[in-house]
């Protein structure tokens, strides 16, 4: 599958929130509580605003968002985990249209070339704790489980990483 990348553009904050929307909707069709509340827009417009949040694209249109940046969850990883060596995906959704299949795949496979390219070891992001199904998603895209952090106020806490790759025809 070929995608087109592009950081997103305040302005585009209505299709972020389509897309993260789209995906709360499908999780819930399938008896999954996660993301059963409306986005985080604050956090959104921020990273929109540091040009932190990307879309994904087939042809002309969005079928997916990921948002990358060096933010690393003070709750989740540690000084142990040397979080400088690692660039984190935060609120990635995929449309459910059958043209996005294997979206997912090549837009963590740009992050990790993100990463790289930004002298990054890592790429990481934390997942909800009770969703096996993510989670063997994210094993097969060559993410390692780290630990799982349980606290009763958050319910992600299932911690991945992968290393990085340089694939400069993914930038």
């Amino acid at each position: 599958m070929t995608l087109h990348i592009d950081t997103a553009t305040p302005d585009q904050l209505p299709v972020v929130e389509e897309l993260l929307n789209g995906a709360s909707a499908w999780l819930a069709s399938r008896g999954i509580d996660q993301w059963q509340y409306p986005p985080h827009r604050d956090r959104i417009k921020r990273a929109l605003a540091r040009g932190e949040c990307f879309l994904a694209f087939l042809d002309d249109t969005p079928v997916g968002t990921i948002q990358v940046d060096d933010f690393a969850d003070p709750e989740f990883w540690s000084p142990d985990d040397k979080p400088d060596t690692a660039l984190y995906v935060h609120r990635m959704a995929v449309s459910r249209r059958p043209a996005s299949r294997g979206a997912g795949a090549v837009m963590l496979d740009w992050a990790a070339n993100r990463a790289a390219s930004a002298g990054k070891q890592w790429l990481r992001l934390d997942a909800w704790k009770d969703n096996p199904g993510l989670h063997r998603y994210y094993e097969a895209q060559g993410f390692i489980p780290v630990r799982i952090v349980d606290l009763p106020h958050r319910r992600s806490g299932a911690l991945y990483q992968r290393p990085t790759r340089l694939d400069t025809d993914l930038l």
